[in-house]
This record gives structure tokens, C-alpha cells and sequence, in this order.
């Protein structure tokens, strides 16, 4: 009998996305034909094009950087004033030969382009990202898939539409976040556009039973649920990573964690504020994002570059031999956003793995599994002086961190991928028939 063929969409250059590797890993050891369609990073020369991954799945990427509309674009600049008038001197050519080159039709690519040329700047991004879409529905369409599986809302108009032209195929909507409340979606389209997919998806995939009630809420449909809980790993048994001689950090002074992204809305200027305030410790932040030159900056204005260190983000699979040394582990996320409210993230299991006891909020699924589990302390999340008082009662009261050190290694046997595996490949026999 043949292997079922699943096309799984991601918005993302597919390096550090633990939760969809475990996805595909997943589905491949379940039998299953596996390819993973993501985006190319035009900046790394070294990510492939194409991968075949050890765990028997393939990775395809499309284009990100498509060099013709930064040319039509400096032609736009100087001839501004006539394309505006001649457009369709310029639109049609050009239109000839994007269609030639994507197998697109004409009036499509050329009306991308004449926006591209008299619009402002963002709407060049609007096109770049067109043509992204068109890549992933072109190679979603190479092979007639049993099922379409889309990471997260960006991706979904790709599932729904290949899933439409192979009538019989399948479509799986994994929602990883909260797209009506989330940082840079603001727009109500995003709604909208959810609001009209999700009745048109076979299965829809929530993190946690709060986001379940809250997609319930708004459309009527209680998603399946599986946590993001990472595989459960044994990192205290590796030596491979030493963050104090890495970061010349004194053996007496403790590390206190955070790893992710350096993004808005995770708390970290109240951890640096906080930093005055703490008994003693040097706070890493592992991770790349938007806002860490503003925090590097910051750091250096208050004159605290030898108790905060920042290094950039590692490969997932090399996280937990970094995660290990520390002596706790931040996760204060700030409520700007029902997505942040209720989330129940990935580091928390990270460093539950590594027997890391945590300062973390006090929001719904996070403050369930600490104080559940007694594998650490909650907070408020937007005072610093909050955050200082959990880190300090972790530095001083040697029971409660040793029982938060213990508790942590039991809760890994349980808050771990091996169970929610089996939840999400069941899911899948359920919808293939």
C-alpha cells in the first residue's frame, strides 16, 4: 500500500522551528511521505534550496529576494512622473517575462508590477511576499497530496487553495499562536480572513485548551489540542557547552537564563531594570531579534555590560547544552496581546528539561504548570521589582530551589513530546481515510 503524501506549508526559513521539525519527524516515522515547503533566507548562502532530512522528510524553499523589483524599482524612481502616465509601457514587458519565468499569468504579474512602480515602498513588500505565496502554491501543486497541512494563518490561504484544485486532498490548519491577538496583526483582515478559512479546514490544530475556548469563542469550533512540548532530552549528562568560561562569568556568580527571541512583549527591559535589584547573578539572553540593538544600547547606558551578556541564537538541537548552565530561567512574558495571555511556551519546557527552575508570569497555562508542578515562581510580569523579588527568593532560599530543581526533573517525564506525539498522529488517521 502506498505511503499517504502530506505538503506542509511554513512562513518561516525552517532553522529553529523546533515545534514543526517534531511535526514532520512525527509523520515521517508514522509512515507518511513528508515535504516541508518554507522560505529561503537570501541572506545565508549556505541554507539549501532543497533538503532531505535524516528523519525522512523533505525540505523545499522557495526564492525570498527577487533582484527585478529592486531594478524596476530604482527605474520607477527616476521615471516616476511618466510611468504614471505610460504605465503600460513598462508594466507589460516586464509582466512577459515574470510570467515566463513562474508560469504566471500576464495580467497578474503585470498588475503587480504597475503597483510596485506608483505605489509607496510597503507596497513592494506586498509583492515580494505575492510572489512567495505563488512559489509555495506552484511546488504544493508539483504532486497531488493526500493532505495539506498549514503552519499558522500565513499559510493557510496556500493549504486552502492547493487543497481546492485536488479536491480529495485534505487540510489541516495548525494554529501556533492567536492571529486575531498578536503583535504585528493588528489588521481586522486577519480576522476576517481566519473567520473564512477555518470553516473551510478538515482539522484545526490548537496549542492549549485556552486558545481552544478562545477559537471557540469567536467561531463556534473547539480545535484539537497539541502542547508544544519539546522531546524529552538528558542534557545534565553533557559537558559540551560552558557558559561561564564562554562569557568569562565568575563560577560564584549564578546564571540566570532567557532564550528565544529578543522580540517585544517578552519582558526583557523589566529583567534589565530588575538587574540593580538582584542579590547576585549575570543575566544571558540567548536569542537574535527586532529589539535587541535597543537593549544591547540600554544595558550599556545603565553600566550593566558586566551583568548582562548577550550571545546570538544556537540550533535548536545545541540549545539544551547552553539551557543547562543556567541556575534559572526566565519566562516573563508582558500582556499586550491574548497571544502572549495565553501562551504556554516552549522555553518553559525547555528548561524544565534541563532541571532549571523558572521566574515566570502569572498567566493562565504558564502559572498552571509552576505552581502545578512547584518547578518555580510566578510574578508580575511588568515590574521589575516583582521579577527582582522571584529571582532574589531563588537565590536565597536554598530549599525552594532545590525542590524546584527536583520537581522539574520529574515533570519532565510527563510534560514532554512522547504523549502529544501519539495525540497528533491519531488526529491524522482520523482525517486519512
Amino acid at each position: 500500500m502506498m505511503s499517504k503524501g502530506i505538503c506542509m506549508f511554513v512562513w518561516n526559513h525552517f532553522t529553529n522551528d523546533a515545534r514543526v521539525m517534531r511535526e514532520c519527524s512525527a509523520l515521517a516515522e508514522a509512515g507518511y511521505e513528508v515535504d516541508l515547503i518554507a522560505i529561503h533566507d537570501f541572506k545565508n548562502p549556505h541554507l539549501p534550496r532543497f533538503e532531505s532530512r535524516k528523519e525522512g522528510y523533505s525540505v523545499y524553499r522557495v526564492r525570498s529576494s527577487f533582484r527585478f523589483l529592486s531594478v524596476v524599482a530604482g527605474i520607477a524612481n527616476r521615471l516616476k512622473r511618466h510611468l504614471r502616465q505610460y504605465p503600460i509601457l513598462i508594466t507589460i514587458p516586464l509582466g512577459l517575462a515574470l510570467a515566463g519565468l513562474f508560469f504566471i499569468p500576464l495580467w497578474t504579474c503585470s498588475a503587480m508590477i504597475a503597483c510596485a512602480l506608483v505605489l509607496p515602498r510597503k507596497s513592494r513588500g506586498f509583492i515580494n511576499k505575492s510572489l512567495i505565496f505563488l512559489q509555495m502554491v506552484r511546488l504544493g501543486l508539483k504532486k497531488k497530496y493526500d493532505l495539506y497541512h498549514s503552519n499558522d494563518l500565513n499559510t493557510l490561504p496556500q493549504g486552502y487553495l492547493c487543497s481546492r484544485i485536488w479536491r480529495k486532498s485534505k487540510l489541516v490548519y495548525d494554529s501556533h499562536e492567536v492571529q486575531t491577538s498578536r503583535t504585528g496583526y493588528n489588521s481586522p483582515i486577519y480576522g476576517m480572513a481566519e473567520r473564512f478559512l477555518v470553516k473551510r479546514v478538515d482539522v484545526m490544530i490548537a496549542e492549549n485548551h485556552t486558545r481552544a475556548k478562545y477559537t471557540e469563542q469567536l467561531y463556534g469550533i473547539y480545535p484539537n489540542v497539541v502542547h508544544n512540548y519539546p522531546e524529552i532530552s538528558r542534557p545534565e549528562e553533557s559537558s559540551q557547552v560552558n557558559l561561564h568560561e564562554l562569557l568569562d562569568i565568575p563560577l560564584h556568580e549564578p546564571i540566570l537564563l532567557y532564550q528565544g527571541g529578543i522580540q517585544i512583549g517578552r519582558g526583557l527591559d523589566k529583567i534589565i531594570k530588575a538587574v540593580p535589584l538582584f542579590d547576585r547573578g549575570v543575566v544571558v539572553m540567548i536569542g537574535d531579534g527586532k529589539i535587541k540593538p535597543e537593549l544591547v544600547a540600554m544595558v550599556r547606558e545603565r553600566g550593566l555590560e558586566q551583568k548582562v551578556r548577550f550571545l546570538p541564537k544556537v540550533p535548536v538541537e545545541d540549545l539544551l547544552h547552553y539551557t543547562k548552565n543556567a541556575y534559572l530561567g526566565f519566562q516573563v512574558l508582558n500582556n499586550i496581546c491574548f497571544n502572549h495571555y495565553s501562551a504556554s511556551s516552549n522555553k518553559l519546557f525547555e528548561y524544565m528539561m534541563s532541571g532549571v527552575p523558572v521566574v515566570a508570569c502569572s498567566f493562565p497555562e504558564i502559572q498552571r504548570v509552576v505552581e502545578g508542578e512547584q518547578i518555580g515562581v510566578c510574578v508580575d510580569s511588568h515590574s521589575p521589582e516583582s521579577i527582582a523579588g522571584g529571582v532574589n527568593r531563588l537565590l536565597g532560599d536554598v530549599q525552594l530551589y532545590k525542590s524546584g530543581k527536583e520537581n522539574s526533573l520529574k515533570s519532565r517525564q510527563k510534560f514532554n513530546w512522547k504523549s502529544e506525539k501519539e495525540s497528533f498522529i491519531k488526529i491524522y488517521k482520523e482525517v486519512i481515510i
